[in-house]
């Protein structure tokens, strides 16, 4: 297991990379999407939090896809900082708002996502996560409700009552001069028929590539959300998704905190059977407290997940992939992500050290 930073565009600095590696990180995921792009749910200087029903900001330029000279770049910059760049996580909505909305720029922008795979695969970038949703990250609330009355995030109840305006699509606005009106509703079988012709044009190119498509689940896992269906809200929907195209290119971004927010089964259970499979590219580490649609997230050492036990499963079945935080708290100082980050990397470290340990000594049992 390798500890990784998760890093948004306005991060991707040397002295984030410095701040990383300081932490105890090998590894970077990058975020080349710019949640924060003229957003006012997304405070600058922190994590996107988002809001129950706003957008998070505005999608990039769709002329604009990330080059093989950007990527190599980026690439290079973090590995002179001593780091390596693990990922890249998720797509702009503006080189895709049509594959998710089979709309009828689809066909080009599945050019484009082949082009970004192609470049990756160049720039020898190994996985790409991306998140099949057309709500996005919504219906979450922020609020001082954390150890310490730290600021963290949660749910307070289903989000129905505003449905997603024309020119929205995950979390974004990618049409500024959208037509009054709402995005009608479809149903789950056809969101799965989306995805399915996706991953069934998209994955021979990730394997001429060697790159990892990563499927992050739906946040929170909630059947519909803004009246819109979802796809993985529940454990074993992950092996729909990965049995729809049977390669090592259709993996899974694993995110613990949502998977233990999931009404059904748990997430030790499922951490088990996907890494047993050899399926996990890389993990989200969070930690909750409650169910959809009422939960708040937690510090990692607190919560309903035992950490140590999932960081255990992994061991035992080899997982060698990244793991990241996701958000934390926010702690109160002048610096709120960073202390609330390498708190969770400390315990990850720690964590991480008592298992191996444990390993030797047989004083460990998941």
């Amino acid at each position: 297991m390798k500890i990784g930073l998760g890093l948004y565009r306005y991060m991707l600095t040397r002295e984030y990379y410095d701040f990383a590696r300081q932490a105890g990180c090998t590894h970077v995921v990058a975020h080349l999407v710019d949640y924060f792009n003229q957003g006012s749910s997304n405070p600058r200087n922190n994590q996107p939090t988002g809001a129950k029903y706003e957008p998070w900001g505005y999608a990039g330029d769709p002329g604009k896809v990330w080059t093989t000279n950007e990527l190599k770049t980026l690439r290079k910059e973090v590995e002179d900082a001593g780091l390596s760049l693990a990922a890249i996580e998720n797509l702009d909505p503006a080189h895709w708002h049509d594959i998710l909305l089979d709309g009828p720029h689809r066909p080009q922008q599945i050019e484009k996502v082949k082009t970004i795979i192609r470049n990756l695969g160049e720039a020898a970038i190994p996985v790409l996560g991306y998140n099949f949703s057309l709500a996005g990250v919504c219906g979450r609330v922020t609020a001082p409700r954390g150890r310490g009355h730290a600021v963290t995030l949660g749910m307070d109840g289903p989000a129905e009552d505003v449905p997603i305006p024309n020119g929205m699509i995950w979390n974004m606005v990618y049409e500024r001069n959208a037509p009054a009106g709402i995005l009608p509703s479809i149903s789950h079988d056809e969101l799965w028929q989306r995805l399915q012709r996706f991953l069934e044009e998209v994955i021979p190119v990730a394997e001429q590539s060697g790159v990892q498509l990563a499927a992050h689940p739906d946040d929170p896992p909630m059947p519909t959300m803004r009246q819109q269906p979802r796809l993985v809200y529940q454990p074993h929907m992950y092996q729909r998704l990965i049995d729809l195209a049977p390669s090592r290119s259709n993996s899974l971004e694993l995110c613990v905190g949502t998977m233990a927010e999931m009404t059904e089964g748990n997430v030790y259970d499922a951490v088990d059977q996907y890494s047993r499979q050899g399926k996990i590219a890389y993990i989200h580490l969070r930690n909750v407290v409650g169910k959809v649609p009422h939960y708040r997230e937690t510090f990692i050492d607190e919560g309903d997940v035992d950490m140590i036990r999932i960081l255990a499963i992994l061991h035992r079945n080899r997982f060698d992939g990244v793991i990241v935080p996701d958000h934390t708290p926010q702690m109160t100082c002048a610096a709120p992500w960073h202390a609330g980050m390498a708190h969770t990397i400390g315990f990850m470290l720690a964590a991480k050290a008592i298992v191996q340990s444990s390993e030797l000594h047989g004083a460990y049992s998941t």
